[in-house]
């Protein structure tokens, strides 16, 4: 064989030499600790985006609600409440998810860095537009740019709160996007 200076001497290590090194089983741990929730939300988005959480059904169970509250309450006087709600519920579900997104990319770190909101930001949108495509395919629902864009915003304010946050609690944010503690330097 001619000798070829770019090869590796050097054998790749057999699979229970890798294995002494590098446990799968805590950073498998890690992840599931640290994403289930955010899992266990996209889950319930996806089950608020079906027929049973159409307009029709929740203006069923809030309107004796609040006629019950207020008797002089018609229905034309409930129906800018009910919509106030239900956007109400797209912004504070996003704002919701993006937390849990925000905790998931984070992992086991500490403090608060540029590309982990960016991830949970990048990741709540698209899964809002996912959603609204799903909607497109309920037949008491619509699909609608407006209510992806909601949801968007309501990630996006999500994130700024958890900059807020992390500025509040004592973390300086550095120019790299990284968190670290005041006066630690």
């Amino acid at each position: 064989m001619p000798e070829q200076p770019w090869r590796n001497p050097r054998p790749a290590p057999r699979l229970n030499e890798v294995r002494r090194r590098v446990r799968a089983a805590p950073h498998v741990r890690g992840f599931f600790r640290t994403w289930w929730p955010s899992f266990l939300w996209a889950v319930l988005i996806f089950l608020l985006s079906t027929d049973e959480f159409s307009a029709q059904h929740t203006g069923g169970v809030l309107y004796p609600i609040f006629h019950w509250i207020i008797p002089s309450l018609t229905v034309q006087q409930f129906d800018p409440i009910h919509h106030l709600i239900r956007k109400a519920a797209h912004f504070t579900e996003y704002f919701i998810f993006c937390v849990l997104l925000f905790r998931g990319a984070r992992g086991n770190r500490v403090g608060w860095r540029w590309t982990w909101a960016l991830a949970a930001l990048s990741i709540a949108a698209g899964y809002s537009a996912l959603d609204e495509v799903h909607q497109a395919f309920v037949a008491s629902r619509t699909a609608s740019p407006l209510d992806s864009l909601l949801d968007s915003v309501g990630a996006f304010v999500a994130s700024l709160a958890l900059f807020a946050w992390y500025r509040w609690r004592g973390y300086r944010i550095s120019r790299g996007g990284e968190a670290e503690l005041a006066g630690s330097d």
